[in-house]
């Protein structure tokens, strides 16, 4: 009896099992070396030459476009990972490869693969306590945010820009957004443009769009603007059917361009008549629309984006019209100043200060594409970290620290836990000492002696990870050289791994349907 058609695939038992594992250890794998200040980077070439360069775990496996159902269980854990908490994506992807090994050998050693995902919830169970033994009892200032933002951005291609000098625009745009409710973080945007060093990025206390003046005669700066946001067409109207009119003498023709430019002189003066001094709409402008309004000193933007058009509304405080007759000075939005400025073959808009001022934008510098892409990707990072830790007011020390204090308690409590699941959990200790045993090897040190040299300073000072200045690696506390992340990443990271690689492991039959 056919029950599956008979170009299905089945794959059963400790086959599946072994597939599933090893496809999610290879993905891991590919991201192991990004980890640390000392990780390195990945080129990422798709089959229409398009290139992306970067370390950044979630890209990298994003980038990588995997089929495989199991690997791309790990891909979600980097996409949750990154969701939750903006950052520690390559720390889950390679955790979670880690426990999909000792799984593995568990397997091998008959011990069930429920036995195997009791023993790792439980596990996960006493890091959570684990990471909560380890937050800073020190509130959570400028100074520490800063070093959460440095610690993100160390090792990520931060071009000339110093990940510290970084890190204080990060700080300073969350704090600009910092309402009594929380971290507004939708209120902060990164806008990347070719064509500086990386050392010209600054914060501007509004929002940058990709638009020019629809007339070179117009103002390239208005201040105290007054602004009007229209979704109208401002040009001569025409009918939804085609059709043709016969004019048989000149005066016939001089009446219709009279009512053209009769029509056209209306939107100007109604414009101009409303007090309005900057005008974003998201239609065309007829020329002699945008020549009228130049004269009378209105800086006019057409053709914009609807989200563009929401985000400058949201921004100012401005109301979308959609009929030029309805246009009233209660639809206003203002700010500070309005500005256009060239850079090379673009034209931007800056809407400063204000309303608009409850909206912040990074705004982004570099010489080349790659350069401000993985700089945009590295400041978006830092600024979901940031958030997070401004939000929860919980840091943890990084450069392994926590790691390593996770592995040691749930090592210790394993020795009361009954029967083959202790097996499981010291083996999720054993996946956990993967983050420093990485960090080790992509600084150059050993990774056996140096988990060894870690494991013995944390007994006997409490706190120990593997610190660098630059050029050189010890064995320190984190908090004493700034190093530290959001307790809410390393959570996060535990959470998500653990879920991931119990549902691998319980797989044992994978039907393929062609």
């Amino acid at each position: 009896m056919f029950i599956m058609s008979e170009d299905s695939q089945r794959t059963q038992g400790r086959d599946a099992q072994s597939s599933n594992i090893m496809a999610g250890k290879a993905v891991a794998e590919s991201v192991r070396t990004t980890l640390g200040p000392r990780g390195m980077d990945k080129m990422l070439v798709d089959s229409g030459g398009e290139v992306v360069i970067t370390n950044d775990g979630a890209t990298i496996l994003e980038e990588m476009d995997i089929e495989h159902p199991a690997a791309q269980m790990i891909v979600e854990v980097a996409d949750s990972q990154e969701e939750e908490v903006g950052d520690g994506t390559t720390t889950a992807a390679v955790i979670a490869g880690n426990l999909l090994g000792e799984a593995e050998d568990l397997i091998e050693q008959d011990v069930h693969a429920t036995t195997i995902v009791e023993g790792y919830h439980e596990a996960a169970e006493i890091a959570l306590e684990a990471i909560a033994e380890q937050v800073q009892e020190a509130e959570v200032d400028d100074d520490v945010l800063k070093q959460v933002a440095e610690s993100s951005m160390t090792g990520k291609g931060t071009g000339g820009l110093t990940a510290e000098s970084l890190a204080e625009t990060v700080v300073e745009a969350v704090r600009h957004v910092e309402t009594d409710d929380g971290v507004a973080r939708d209120n902060v945007t990164v806008h990347t443009q070719i064509g500086a060093s990386s050392n010209a990025t600054e914060l501007v206390p509004g929002i940058v769009v990709d638009e020019d003046p629809a007339h070179d005669g117009m103002p390239d700066e208005v201040e105290d603007a007054s602004i009007a946001i229209l979704d109208v067409e401002l040009d001569v109207r025409t009918g939804e059917v085609d059709a043709e009119y016969a004019i048989d003498s000149i005066d016939q023709l001089n009446a219709a361009i009279d009512a053209e430019e009769s029509e056209l002189r209306g939107y100007a003066e109604t414009i101009a008549e409303s007090g309005a001094d900057v005008v974003f709409t998201t239609d065309d402008v007829a020329d002699r629309v945008a020549s009228a309004l130049a004269k009378e000193g209105v800086l006019l933007f057409d053709d914009i984006g609807s989200s563009d058009a929401a985000d400058i509304a949201s921004a100012t405080g401005a109301r979308r019209v959609g009929d030029l007759d309805d246009l009233e000075t209660a639809d206003f939005g203002e700010a500070d100043r309005v500005r256009s400025e060239n850079f090379g073959d673009d034209d931007l808009a800056f809407v400063e200060g204000g309303a608009a001022a409850e909206a912040v934008t990074v705004f982004v510098r570099g010489g080349t594409e790659h350069v401000v892409d993985e700089l945009e990707r590295a400041i978006g990072d830092a600024l979901d970290v940031a958030a997070t830790a401004l939000e929860s007011g919980e840091v943890v020390p990084g450069a392994g620290a926590t790691e390593i204090a996770i592995a040691d308690k749930v090592r210790q409590e394993a020795a009361g836990i009954e029967g083959r699941k202790q097996l499981a959990v010291d083996a999720f200790a054993d996946a956990i000492d993967v983050v420093p045993r990485t960090l080790a090897a992509n600084t150059g040190r050993d990774p056996i002696d140096s988990l060894v040299d870690l494991r013995a300073a944390h007994e006997s000072e409490g706190r120990a990870g593997l610190v660098t200045d630059g050029e050189e690696v010890t064995i320190a506390d984190p908090f004493e050289h700034g190093v530290v992340d959001p307790a809410d990443v390393k959570r996060e990271a535990v959470e998500s791994a653990t879920e991931a690689a119990t549902m691998i492991a319980r797989i044992d039959d994978v039907i393929a349907a062609e």
